[in-house]
């Protein structure tokens, strides 16, 4: 098993008001040159929770950062407009939850971050502030849901 020290949370950047499926999701990694969906696990609007990449194998869903982290993705992101929002349904935010704490378990003193949190710190002031983000993903404050002393 490799070493496991990070967990990143993304969102699929799916406007609230249309789906993607698991299979959806593969197509369009597969489209990007992936083999196979780059997160390990995916979370439906209805909280289902999907494994689309075996733990055990490196992710490719953040840059610079697979090696040693797991991926979680939930269904959405974007609000009908197609701008970035909090789309997450409370069987969604439910879901993470359980799977962040059971990982967590899994994998004692990981650090649990939003793809936004690894953009680059332009400024070298030690913080990721909104204006350095590559990305809105995964549309919400990650360290205020899941702050860890490890972060």
């Amino acid at each position: 098993m490799r070493k496991i020290d990070l967990i990143v949370i993304h969102c699929s950047a799916t406007r609230a008001d249309r789906s993607l499926t698991p299979d959806d999701l593969e197509i369009l990694h597969r489209r990007r040159g992936f083999n196979g969906t780059g997160y390990h696990y995916y979370i439906r609007k209805d909280g289902t929770v999907h494994l689309t990449r075996p733990v055990e194998r490196i992710g490719a869903h953040v840059k610079g950062f697979n090696t040693g982290s797991i991926g979680i993705c939930y269904e959405g992101g974007l609000d009908c407009r197609g701008r970035p929002a909090d789309t997450r349904t409370p069987e969604q935010c439910a879901s993470l939850r359980l799977l962040v704490h059971q990982l967590q378990e899994k994998f004692p003193g990981c650090r649990v971050c939003g793809h936004r949190d690894l953009s680059p710190d332009r400024n070298e002031n030690g913080e990721i502030e909104p204006e350095e983000w590559i990305k809105a993903c995964p549309c919400f404050e990650v360290k205020e849901e899941f702050w860890t002393s490890a972060a």
